[in-house]
């Protein structure tokens, strides 16, 4: 998986409100209902979403670079 920040398009100071606009916007785009070959990305982003709008996994994500929890 790509650098998470990247992955939403937000840097690594964006506020939780820009991650989660920025979320909205790529899972319409790459949802598998309206794209059929996004489910992979749809997958990505969901993870990368999951990751940054929790403290806790963002704080870990930072310090560490890894998806570890």
């Amino acid at each position: 998986m790509n650098n998470l920040y990247e992955l939403l398009g937000v840097s690594k100071t964006a506020p939780l409100q820009e991650i989660k606009k920025k979320y909205k916007l790529l899972a319409m785009k790459y949802h598998p209902d309206r794209n059929s070959d996004g489910e992979e990305k749809f997958k990505e982003i969901s993870k990368a979403y999951e990751i940054l709008s929790d403290e806790e996994k963002k704080q870990n994500y930072d310090m560490f670079g890894t998806l570890n929890s």
